[in-house]
């Protein structure tokens, strides 16, 4: 059976070169990098170099990248530190943010009390950023959360717009960046945000590793408590192979991203023709002009076919998704779609269709004979 996979949003074919670093390190450098010997400093040197490679491509300094399980955690240390330990008395944020960010937000409300406003979201997604200067004028110790890239239908934030709105009305600002890093430049020496946090399975890396972004004296402590390991911010031995392969798989990001956003662009665009020639009703959701490497689209199929649309697409080997992978698996509706799509929309089928280089024209034009014989 034909196998097509556009979930890229949800997660990505590893890199062959990561593969053979990732299993050389496994086999040849499995020494403790906290460990004084010989082994033990092979490893430490290798985790540093990763560290350094990860900040090159970010335009940062190494000290302020620091390693975590995922972006999931990420987020977490930078939430829950600002309001322990920076005295953040409010956070800002969106409804469309990924559970990452809101469940902890939620969580911080119910335990420490904070203030949470919610900014608005405009008609295709994008925030209302009039909104967010109104809310930022009034006088009280904030970080505002927002995620660069949304992960269900690849709306875009002007990070440059809001880092400057933020500074000016002394904010901190943090971006989850899971879906961005590694698919677009991201110079943060020029940009002015405190924090993000991104995730090596997100752009052909490995699964269970990921990295904060911490500016410099921030003040942020850790969140997990054991050795010394992170300069005493992230207790654990780290995993030195899987820190490896996710700096490898960056690098390889970077050097080839001209290439491959150009390739992923070209799919999209021909996707997009393709649905409107096919399905003449259906409704991309968000911006057209979002991120290159997601489609959001509302499909005007029938209600008895809608229900089981992704187990026939999985019948015939195709992987696309409803919404986020982290949500697929729920009957709710989408905590994203519900607070952009009208109740008319929000009751008929949605998909995300989203890229790799990896994928090709024969696959959409699988996709799409599939989805016209349902």
């Amino acid at each position: 059976m034909k196998k097509v996979y556009l979930d890229n949003a949800s997660t990505t074919a590893i890199r062959p070169e990561v593969i053979q670093e990732i299993t050389r390190l496994m086999t040849e450098d499995y020494g403790n990098p906290s460990s004084t010997h010989s082994f033990g400093r092979n490893a430490k040197s290798i985790l540093e170099l990763s560290r350094k490679s990860i900040a090159k491509q970010l335009n940062v300094v190494g000290s302020e990248i620091f390693f975590t399980s995922s972006g999931t955690e990420a987020n977490n240390w930078i939430l829950r530190s600002a309001v322990r330990d920076l005295k953040v008395k409010r956070i800002i944020t969106s409804k469309i943010e990924h559970h990452a960010v809101l469940y902890p937000v939620l969580a911080l409300q119910k335990e420490f009390g904070i203030q949470v406003d919610f900014v608005n979201i405009k008609p295709d997604g994008s925030i209302d950023v009039t909104h967010l200067v109104e809310l930022l004028s009034q006088e009280i110790s904030t970080l505002v959360s927002l995620m660069h890239v949304n992960n269900e239908v690849g709306v875009v934030l002007d990070l440059e717009r809001i880092a400057v709105i933020c500074k000016e009305h002394n904010a901190l600002f943090h971006s989850d960046t899971v879906q961005s890093v590694g698919k677009t430049e991201i110079d943060l020496k020029t940009l002015p945000l405190d924090f993000i946090s991104a995730s090596a399975h997100k752009f052909h890396g490995p699964k269970g590793i990921g990295f904060a972004f911490i500016r410099k004296n921030s003040g942020l402590q850790p969140l997990l408590l054991g050795g010394e390991q992170e300069k005493g911010m992230r207790g654990g031995t780290e995993s030195v192979y899987q820190v490896a392969g996710m700096a490898k798989a960056l690098e390889i990001a970077y050097a080839q991203l001209d290439i491959e956003r150009a390739h992923i662009l070209d799919l999209k665009g021909y996707c997009a023709n393709q649905l409107a020639l096919r399905f003449p009703n259906s409704k991309i959701v968000g911006s057209e002009n979002g991120f290159y490497n997601i489609i959001n689209v509302v499909l005007p199929i029938s209600d008895d076919k809608a229900g089981m649309l992704l187990f026939h697409l999985d019948m015939k080997g195709i992987a696309v998704s409803r919404g986020s992978a982290c949500q697929s698996g729920s009957s709710n509706a989408s905590h994203v779609l519900t607070e952009i799509l009208t109740p008319e929309d929000l009751i008929k089928p949605s998909l995300r269709i989203s890229f790799s280089h990896y994928n090709t024209k024969e696959d959409i034009n699988y996709l799409l004979d599939v989805l016209t014989n349902v």
